[in-house]
């Protein structure tokens, strides 16, 4: 199999466990890397859902070795993507260039953030930290958290400019933008969902899967759910979608990955500590969290 051929499906944006003293408990983090690839999903380190913006390059470093280590150790071969992503083109290039040389099999790359750089700067910007490596790069779209859309029109210059650059995570929420996108990129462009409540719509558009924040508590359903979509049982994926959809919802109650730290907590799979500006969800909302839980059997 082509490696690419495993970023269909589910990719767990993956979050990352912390001691008391709120560093990257390593024991915790293993396994849980082991129960996500044991579940068929392919580990993202250091995405959104991670705390990236909290965590040093250094952590990230850190981050990505303990999953290239656990991916080997597997048996499994799983792609390890690399959140490589930030606010300057410098850090992007040197993040990106150190998954390379730790054995990282792509990097996920988000628009910078912050600097609100124009269509033709952004070009310029993936094609240089393209220009840096030779991994496959995933490009991020995130507009609500970077102030700045990567519109259609660019993503498709970018996948016929740069042959590294090899699919989108698309969390604009905007539906004709990933249509755009599929429509006008080449065949074998990845495009992945970047919200759990889009998969469904993206991948009856042609998308392949799904960079997800739900796979963190519920891997396998998950896959079943992608996988029930890529081999065109569509009957069946839309119950699975009004079955799961006010999980969906409910883990953007608050900012992610609040409500899925707490979720993850109330299941025995991970602590919910945070580090600061993030806090756990208010009583109010993890009551709301719970009853959405209760609902699935899920505690």
């Amino acid at each position: 199999m082509n490696k690419l051929e495993k970023l269909q499906n589910v990719i767990t944006a993956m979050i990352t466990p912390f001691t008391e003293d709120l560093v990257i408990d390593e024991e915790e983090y293993r396994k849980f890397i082991r129960f996500q690839i044991d579940s068929g999903c392919q580990p993202l380190t250091m995405g959104t859902t991670g705390e990236s913006a909290t965590l040093s390059h250094e952590e990230h470093h850190v981050a990505m070795d303990i999953a290239i280590d656990e991916g080997k150790k597997s048996g499994k071969d799983p792609f390890i993507l690399a959140g490589c992503g930030s606010n300057s083109t410098r850090e992007a290039i040197s993040l990106c260039q150190y998954a390379e040389g730790a054995g990282a099999d792509g990097c996920l790359v988000v628009v910078p953030y912050y600097n609100k750089p124009v269509q033709h700067s952004l070009i310029d910007h993936f094609s240089t930290v393209a220009d840096s490596i030779s991994l496959p790069i995933i490009l991020y779209n995130v507009p609500s958290r970077t102030g700045r859309n990567l519109e259609a029109e660019t993503v498709s210059k970018l996948a016929y400019k740069k042959d590294n650059i090899v699919g989108i995570k698309c969390a604009s929420g905007n539906i004709d933008q990933i249509t755009t996108i599929i429509k006008t990129t080449p065949d074998d462009f990845i495009v992945l969902s970047g919200d759990d409540g889009m998969t469904y719509h993206t991948m009856a558009l042609g998308g392949k899967g799904v960079v997800s924040v739900a796979s963190n508590i519920i891997p396998a359903k998950l896959v079943d759910f992608t996988s029930t979509m890529l081999n065109g049982n569509w009957d069946k994926a839309r119950e699975m979608q009004f079955e799961l959809f006010d999980l969906f919802k409910i883990l953007f109650v608050e900012t992610n990955p609040g409500p899925v730290k707490l979720a993850a907590e109330l299941m025995g799979i991970m602590n919910k500590r945070m580090r600061l500006p993030l806090t756990p969800p208010l009583e109010e909302n993890q009551d709301k969290i719970k009853n959405v839980l209760r609902a699935l059997n899920l505690i």
